[in-house]
C-alpha cells in the first residue's frame, strides 16, 4: 500500500517499547520527515532497565541512564517530544491500561501518522520479535482503532480535554512482509548519530556501523534501489 504523501503529514507520533527500538527500525526516515518540517513526537513505554548487560551498569541506575540517552538521540534527529510511560522492561503486556496510556498519548499528540512495532512475529528475524515489541505493537494498534478516536472510550480524557483523534496511516517496522521502503542514504549518519548515543547499548559493538548498514543495504536491495543505497522498511496500515 502507498502512504500518504508527506506533505499531507502535520505531525508524525513513534510509539515503541524500549529506548533506541525506533533508533534501529526508523530514525533515518524520521530525520528525513524532521527536515520537511513535521512535528515527531516519541511515547516509550518502558525505561529498557533489561538491557545493557554488557555495560556493567547496575540495573537500578539503568533506567535514567536509559532516558538520558535516548533524549539525547533524539536530539540527535531533531526530537525533542519524549515521553516515557515507564512500564517494566521485560514484563510488558498489551493490557487495557497500556492501550489507554497509548490512547493519552495519541490524543495529546494529535498526529496523522504513527509509527509502531509489528505485532506479529518474524520467524526469519526472531530478534525483531522482542516480547515487549509484540505487546507494544498490538497496544498501539487497538489504541488507534477503536480508542483514539471514540469518544466513549476512556471518556474521562475528554473531561480533561483530550479531543479524539483519527489518525489516517500506522507504518509498522520491523514487519516480516515490508511494503514500502525509505532511502535514507543521506540520513544514515544521522541514524548512527542516534544509535551512537545510546552508549550503554552499543558502545560494546565496534562493527555497530557496518551491521547496520548491510541490513539498510539489503533493505535497499529488496526495494530495488541503486546498488548501496540504505533503506528503511515498513508496513503501511491505512487506519482513516
Amino acid at each position: 500500500m502507498q502512504p500518504l504523501e508527506d506533505s499531507e503529514i502535520k505531525r508524525v507520533l513513534v510509539v515503541s517499547a524500549h529506548p533506541d527500538d525506533s533508533d534501529f527500525g526508523a530514525s533515518g526516515t524520521i530525520a528525513s520527515w524532521i527536515e520537511q518540517g513535521i512535528h515527531v513526537s516519541y511515547c516509550i513505554c518502558t525505561n529498557g532497565d533489561q538491557g545493557g548487560e554488557e555495560s556493567g551498569i547496575p540495573v537500578e541506575e539503568m533506567p535514567a541512564i536509559r532516558q538520558k540517552e535516548q533524549r539525547a538521540a533524539g536530539a540527535a534527529i531533531g526530537v525533542t517530544d519524549i515521553t516515557f510511560l515507564n512500564y517494566r522492561d521485560g514484563s510488558l503486556e498489551p493490557t487495557l491500561g497500556l492501550r489507554k496510556d497509548i490512547v493519552r498519548a495519541i490524543r495529546i499528540a494529535q498526529p496523522d501518522r504513527m509509527v509502531i512495532q509489528s505485532p506479529e512475529r518474524n520467524w526469519e528475524r526472531i530478534g525483531a520479535s522482542h516480547p515487549d515489541h509484540l505487546a507494544a505493537g498490538e497496544a498501539a494498534i487497538q489504541a488507534v482503532y477503536p480508542d483514539a478516536r471514540n469518544p466513549f472510550a476512556f471518556p474521562e480524557m475528554l473531561k480533561e480535554g483530550l479531543t479524539t483523534c483519527r489518525v489516517k496511516e500506522v507504518w509498522v517496522s520491523a514487519h516480516a512482509n515490508p511494503d514500502h521502503f525509505v532511502d535514507i542514504t543521506d540520513f544514515f549518519h544521522l541514524k548512527m548519530a542516534a544509535l551512537h548515543s545510546h552508549v550503554s547499548q552499543t558502545a560494546h559493538n565496534s562493527e555497530m556501523e557496518n551491521m547496520v548498514r548491510s541490513w539498510g543495504e539489503r533493505n535497499g536491495e529488496a526495494a530495488g534501489f541503486a546498488k548501496g543505497r540504505i533503506a528503511e522498511a515498513f508496513k503501511i496500515v491505512n487506519t482513516n
